[in-house]
């Protein structure tokens, strides 16, 4: 009987700590570029920490948009203040996952997994009553029209609907 209860314990605590694991979409900026970066060395290359940073730098030099500031954020950059990439080049060289590279780079800055790609909205498809204000402003802006007298989010929506013909194709 008391072999059940610990048992069942142990099984608890590793669900408790599986349950707190990084997922894609907690850090999805870091999951993408690790994961692009790791694909792009050779074998040879990820054995060596050293290579590694001096790939992910001229990988960096390409980068754009978020990308681009994961880099930043990384040290990866010339224009870089800070450097932790030796929290990514060391644990890449253990073959360690790309969550697990992540979750560290997260402990040693956190503003890395707050870095999330924008998502694009189909105007065409969607139910503009159930997107935020800031969704509906981001479509004016993409359009590069405004709404100067816009307050509550039915008179941005009444925006969007009458400028919609001209910016969205109707295909039949």
């Amino acid at each position: 009987m008391n072999k059940l209860v610990l048992i069942g314990f142990f099984l608890s605590v590793i669900a408790i700590f599986d349950s707190y694991a990084l997922k894609p979409s907690d850090c999805e900026v870091c999951f993408a570029v690790v994961e692009k970066f790791a694909a792009g060395l050779t074998s040879d290359e990820k054995k060596d920490p050293k290579v590694i940073e001096d790939k992910f730098r001229t990988f960096c030099k390409t980068s754009k948009g978020k990308d681009h500031r994961f880099c930043y954020y990384l040290g990866g950059l010339e224009e870089s203040a800070t450097g932790i990439l030796s929290e990514m080049a060391k644990p890449l060289s253990w073959s360690s996952p790309v969550d697990k590279v992540c979750e560290k780079l997260r402990k040693k800055d956190n503003q890395i997994c707050d870095l999330r790609y924008e998502k694009s909205i189909d105007v065409k498809t969607v139910d503009l009553k159930k997107l935020k204000v800031r969704d509906l402003k981001k479509i004016l802006s993409d359009w590069e029209e405004s709404c100067e007298d816009c307050i509550e989010k039915g008179d941005f929506i009444k925006r969007i609907e009458v400028l919609k013909p001209k910016y969205v194709r109707e295909d039949l």
